[in-house]
This record gives structure tokens, C-alpha cells and sequence, in this order.
């Protein structure tokens, strides 16, 4: 089960990212988790929102320059070492983690660890074997 992860390209000046949420705003698209990367000249922001196609469609009108990704969210529950447990099941299955970020989910008291990999599948298959809550669209956009 993979979820979308709407990733926006923004110039680093200020009021941009402001720019992002105000569109999402106006059009009634609500932010579940968001993460940026930055450079000096650049940051790339990551969100997981509830819709996330009308997301991408409403940014690209805008005149942001957006693409969507397959991530996988898994729920852990909130003690030392669930993460780690998670971690662990993929190093073991050789998958390499392109980046992770996490937030406490509404519906429960686990955290939601959204993962990219690079072999999503594999990935899939080595959290299932392991236990590892894979959760579908529905629980992280919450619709």
C-alpha cells in the first residue's frame, strides 16, 4: 500500500511557502505532514495532504512547479526503539532509506513514519513479513 507525497520546488525568498499553504487554503486541501529540505538557493517541501491529486493540481496552477511520489507510512507505536525496530527490518532487507519523516496521527496514539525507498515493493513485502502496521490512503489522508 503506498500513499501519494505531493513534493513542491520552491525558490528560498520570503513569503513563498506562505504562497503554498494559502493555495492549499482557498481550496480546502488540508496538510497532514509536511518536511522541507533546503539549500541556500532552493528547498524541495514534501506534504502529505488529504487530496492529494487536487493538491498537485491546484499548486501547478499557481504556478509551482510540483510532482507526485510513491511513500510508504507505516504506524509504530510512540516508545523508544519502534523506529528502530522498522529500520531495522528494511537494513536487513538491504533497502536503503531516501528519506523519512514522521507525525502523530489523529485516529491513534502511534506515530506515522512515512518512508521513501527506492524498491517500494521490496520494501512493502519486508514490513509485512516483519508486523510492521502498513497503513493505506485512507487512514493517513484520513477520508
Amino acid at each position: 500500500m503506498l500513499v501519494k507525497q505531493i513534493s513542491v520546488f520552491l525558490e528560498n525568498k520570503s513569503g513563498r511557502l506562505a504562497e503554498v499553504t494559502r493555495t492549499l487554503k482557498d481550496r480546502q486541501v488540508d496538510i497532514r505532514a509536511l518536511y522541507i529540505a533546503d539549500t541556500t538557493e532552493y528547498g524541495i517541501l514534501r506534504m502529505i495532504v488529504d487530496q492529494p491529486e487536487k493538491a498537485r493540481d491546484v499548486l501547478t496552477e499557481a504556478g509551482f512547479t510540483v510532482s507526485s511520489t510513491q511513500v510508504i507510512a507505516i504506524a509504530i507505536v510512540d516508545r523508544p526503539g519502534t523506529l528502530d525496530d522498522a529500520l531495522e527490518t528494511l537494513s536487513s532487507g538491504s533497502i536503503s532509506v531516501d528519506y523519512l519523516y514522521a507525525f502523530v496521527g489523529r485516529s491513534s496514539e502511534d506515530a506515522i513514519v512515512i518512508i521513501r525507498v527506492e524498491n517500494p515493493q521490496l520494501a512493502l513485502e519486508k514490513l509485512h513479513e516483519a508486523g510492521v502496521r502498513v497503513l493505506d490512503c485512507k487512514e493517513v489522508y484520513g477520508t
